[in-house]
């Protein structure tokens, strides 16, 4: 009986010890709950506006800037080829030579029909002068008089249809020498020496593509074209302002000259809901070639002050929506919903919902919550360093 009442005082204190331990890991497991040494413990940045050039990553294709195909105006054999396939030409260069025989002779028959027209004209010029005297004196009638101007009117006219006759026959034997049209490189020849080649025919004896510079044609939807116009305050007269165009290869290199946006298309093509905007490289090398798909990278030269955050700071509530979390003026946790805008390496831009000055929590997000104390730590700088490639927003998610 002794033992059993000097038992019960153990096993009351065990059973309290027991509690309390209980209650101080149900405690500790409370997100954002003040620790035992007071507020947790996060780090911030004070968030400021910056000056930034706003870029955008869009994939397009290369093209020529001109595209002429070689085509005969006349028809005959062809007899020579003078160039030699994929190198570059210059205008007026000659490419082909037909047979030139006959348009030689046609040119040659209307000269001789011209001298002819020419000096039937100068015989009834001489016999109209003579009736205009004779008929002062009566010498031949007035009919015979009004006759001979008539005459001489009609090889007058003659003449000038042989004229145009030796014209249109010296262009034909002009067009028996195929010039290039534009400078630029030639593709393989389509036909070779001893074709028969007609006038205006369908099929194109060669085709001349000029390289430098080269168009690249970029593709967007409609909304996301209205967004860029936006970003880069395409509200100024002329369209667009100056923007930095850079091509992008797909080994990931950039290739080095820089371009220009030229003009975005006026129309949304109806089958596909996107806009077609183009830009201009330069080529002298002859680097890039037509067809080529490639990302082009628009950045706008002049700057513009924006706030940009890490983007380990950004998180999403359950809602999807992008969130941040802010130390404010009673040193406790404020949530607070953001608009986003574009990535700009490790950052992302925020185009609503903070203003400069205010601390902005970036590490010990995973233990706090909002409203709960917290205690700053040494406050991290913001890198000034823009970084060169756009990264992805966080994908972390607050309940």
């Amino acid at each position: 009986m002794n033992t059993q009442k000097r038992r019960t005082p153990f096993i009351a204190l065990a059973l309290t010890a027991a509690l309390l331990l209980g209650a101080c890991k149900d405690g500790s497991q409370q997100p954002g709950a003040m620790g035992p040494g007071g507020p947790v413990e996060v780090r911030t940045v004070t968030v400021t506006a910056q000056a930034i050039q706003l870029s955008e990553e869009l994939p397009g294709r290369t093209s020529a800037y001109r595209v002429a195909e070689v085509r005969p105006q006349v028809g005959g054999i062809l007899q020579k080829r003078l160039f030699t396939e994929g190198s570059d030409v210059q205008a007026g260069q000659l490419l082909y030579q037909i047979d030139p025989a006959t348009f030689q002779a046609s040119y040659d028959s209307a000269r001789a029909s011209l001298a002819r027209a020419e000096a039937a004209e100068y015989s009834a010029r001489l016999k109209a002068e003579r009736y205009r005297k004779l008929v002062r004196s009566q010498a031949v009638s007035v009919q015979e008089q009004v006759e001979a101007e008539a005459a001489w009117k009609q090889t007058a006219a003659e003449v000038a249809a042989t004229k145009a006759a030796v014209e249109t026959a010296r262009i034909n034997l002009g067009y028996t020498r195929i010039t290039a049209p534009i400078s630029g490189r030639i593709g393989k020849s389509m036909v070779s020496e001893g074709a028969l080649v007609t006038a205006q025919q369908a099929g194109a004896l060669a085709v001349i593509q000029q390289l430098d510079p080269l168009y690249v044609d970029v593709s967007q939807s409609a909304g996301e074209t209205m967004q860029l116009k936006k970003r880069f305050d395409g509200q100024q007269s002329g369209g667009h302002p100056q923007t930095e165009v850079r091509v992008l290869l797909d080994d990931g290199s950039e290739y080095p000259e820089a371009g220009s946006l030229e003009f975005s298309d006026s129309t949304v093509d109806q089958s596909t809901g996107t806009v077609t905007l183009r830009a201009t490289v330069p080529n002298p090398a002859g680097e890039l070639l037509p067809g080529l798909f490639v990302r082009a990278r628009l950045t706008r030269q002049q700057t513009q002050q924006a706030i940009l955050i890490p983007q380990a700071s950004l998180v999403r509530n359950n809602r999807g929506q992008a969130m941040v979390m802010l130390v404010n003026g009673q040193n406790t946790v404020e949530a607070r919903l953001v608009s986003t805008a574009q990535n700009v390496g490790d950052k992302i831009v925020i185009s609503e919902g903070l203003a400069a000055g205010e601390l902005l929590i970036v590490d010990g997000l995973q233990k706090i919550k909002p409203g709960v104390p917290v205690k700053i730590a040494a406050e991290q700088p913001q890198s000034g360093k823009q970084p060169a490639a756009p990264g992805k927003p966080a994908a972390g998610k607050v309940e």
